[in-house]
């Protein structure tokens, strides 16, 4: 069958221990339910680092270490360290761990965007603790900074330590801030590219606008340009349904999404793996191994990595 990227983000920075009681919050959970989600079929495991204590999410890099390297120890997923980390971290914050750990990918966002996540105060009342109402509240005045000095910067660690940018558009004009790289040579082939969509902020989770963003990488990569797709919430499943179809990938995963089935809740991350692989083999596909997976993205290999 066809091969296509799975990928797992296990724990994001998005929902908070209130909204689920499946989210990792702990390293060794949280490396557990990579390891898990890998077993399941992910290609590649989408890593932050949360506060044990409380959940919530930080830059802290022993965190980090803790958890990549007990992924790296147990299975061969491709690893993927984010630089998006959370709305309390700065910049130098979120790019703090690919120096230290090198990984063959980490994500990079394509530009300055609000990202909101204030509308779930209106659904919950009660929370475990203090900082989740005040973290989801300080969105409502949030820039989520991409600049392209940031970008610049940003790119710099990446050529340095050999690891490939999982770029993350959250809306056209992102792919166009991309495009700007390439033009100059400075980002290499092929062009891989997550679509975020669902975000407040950001562009809306539909299939026309799915395929317009496709279109639009198409035009501005050609045949260089590789893509998947994230819908937020709900839309997880007929989003990456849709984008596995279109000739991309899949994201699926705690990160963007708590719901296995309409009032059912996901308990791990390989469960939601799982729906996907089922529904992949039911559309005529299959899940790219890890290792098909360094070999589509021309991956440095996980014997060049520092966990």
């Amino acid at each position: 069958m066809p091969k296509f990227i799975l990928n797992c983000a296990v724990t994001g920075a998005i929902h908070t221990p209130t909204m689920a009681p499946y989210l990792p919050i702990k390293p060794a959970d949280i490396a557990a339910q990579a390891i898990e989600a890998a077993q399941a079929g992910a290609s590649t495991v989408h890593v932050h680092a949360r506060d044990p204590e409380n959940g919530m999410p930080t830059g802290n890099t022993d965190i980090m270490g803790d958890i990549v390297s007990a992924i790296h120890a147990k299975c061969d997923v491709v690893i993927c360290i984010t630089t998006g980390g959370g709305i309390n971290m700065t910049v130098d914050e979120r790019i703090a761990a690919v120096p230290l750990f090198e990984p063959e990918l980490a994500s990079c966002n394509l530009g300055s965007m609000n990202f909101a996540l204030f509308p779930v105060l209106d659904k919950i009342t009660e929370w475990k603790h203090d900082w989740e109402p005040e973290y989801l509240e300080m969105s409502k005045d949030f820039i989520f900074r991409n600049t392209f000095a940031d970008l610049e910067r940003i790119m710099k660690v990446f050529k340095k330590t050999g690891t490939k940018p999982e770029f993350e558009a959250y809306d056209i004009g992102h792919l166009h801030n991309a495009h700007h790289f390439y033009d100059k040579g400075e980002i290499e082939n092929p062009f891989y590219v997550q679509f975020v969509t669902g975000i407040l902020g950001g562009i809306a989770s539909t299939i026309p606008h799915l395929v317009h963003m496709k279109q639009t990488g198409e035009t501005l990569f050609g045949k260089n340009f590789m893509f998947s797709t994230i819908g937020a919430g709900k839309h997880e499943f007929p989003l990456a349904a849709t984008s596995i179809l279109l000739g991309g990938g899949a994201r699926v995963g705690l990160e963007d999404n708590l719901w296995l089935s309409a009032g059912k809740m996901a308990s791990s991350n390989a469960q939601l793996v799982e729906k996907m692989v089922r529904i992949a083999a039911e559309l005529g596909f299959e899940p790219a191994s890890p290792d098909e997976t360094r070999e589509m993205l021309k991956l440095k290999g996980r014997e060049k990595v520092n966990m």
